[in-house]
């Protein structure tokens, strides 16, 4: 007579889909990866734009600034009760030379007495707001950072004339608002009437930085002057309108000369490398 007997069956241990048998090719247990599909993204040039010049000489002159306002203030009032009354019998000089036609500005590449060079730079997306920025050194982070109501595509279409003239107007505040000894510097205003060649296309807005825009200055550092096109991978897709692909970046730098008018009125020229004739570019500054 036959006798079977039955064995209770082990579970076996349970399996991970993560980890792979081990094979000589891949000694002991590996986690397994996914392969990614998705084409590395282009890294960002480290930011080292320095601060303006002009702002480490105000930091030196603050502390004893001060100190001898009163004194001069004192100096100049004695000065003026010991002079003679005296009749004007000389003019002073216009600050503007004219040159061109119509005093608009500097010809082709020549300089201004008196002015301070500084690097203009206009760029954006094709379709989206063009930005300005004025910086007193190629490595230095800009002074000013104002952004058009008007495309890049646009904008650059107009500098295709010969003049381009671009007025930007802002309104004093009235007494007890701030105005007086206490007024803002002129570049330092939040918000501009903008217009182009005598036609109104909106306002300018002064802001921050961003890093879309300190990356975009800090691969145009050694650009000294001249246009061209910055990948959008590189610089990225910011300020485009909603729905839309940013595409690549537009971007023209040139020299500017600043001619401060008054408090309330400073003027930026272009001027064209090599002196030569090319199209002209007047960015004035007025509070009225």
């Amino acid at each position: 007579m036959l006798h079977y007997s039955y064995s209770t069956p082990q579970p076996s241990p349970p399996m991970s889909p993560l980890i792979a048998p081990a094979t000589p090719r891949t000694p002991g247990a590996a986690a397994a990866s996914v392969p990614s599909t998705l084409p590395p993204a282009s890294p960002r040039p480290a930011i080292t734009l320095t601060a303006p010049p002009s702002s480490n000489k105000r930091q030196r002159r603050g502390a004893g600034a001060a100190r001898s306002s009163l004194r001069a203030i004192r100096a100049v009032r004695a000065l003026f009760r010991s002079l003679p009354i005296l009749a004007p019998a000389c003019r002073l000089p216009g600050v503007i030379p004219r040159h061109g036609v119509g005093g608009g500005g500097p010809r082709g590449g020549h300089h201004i007495d008196g002015a301070s060079r500084m690097t203009g730079t206009l760029f954006g997306h094709r379709r989206a707001r063009v930005t300005l920025a004025v910086q007193e050194t190629p490595g230095s982070v800009p002074i000013l950072l104002l952004e058009l109501a008007m495309q890049t595509g646009r904008f650059m279409q107009e500098m295709g004339a010969e003049h381009l003239r671009v007025a930007l107007e802002c309104e004093k505040k009235p007494p007890g608002a701030g105005a007086g000894i206490g007024r803002a510097r002129l570049l330092d205003e939040p918000l501009w009437t903008a217009y182009v060649n005598g036609r109104k296309i909106g306002y300018a807005v002064r802001r921050e930085p961003t890093e879309g825009d300190l990356t975009v200055l800090q691969l145009l550092r050694t650009v000294s002057a001249g246009a061209g096109v910055l990948p959008a991978d590189v610089v990225g897709g910011g300020g485009a309108p909603e729905g839309q692909e940013a595409g690549d970046l537009a971007y023209m730098r040139a020299h500017f000369d600043r001619v401060v008018g008054s408090r309330d009125s400073e003027s930026f020229y272009m001027l064209n490398p090599d002196g030569n004739n090319g199209p002209e570019l007047s960015i004035f500054f007025i509070r009225i």
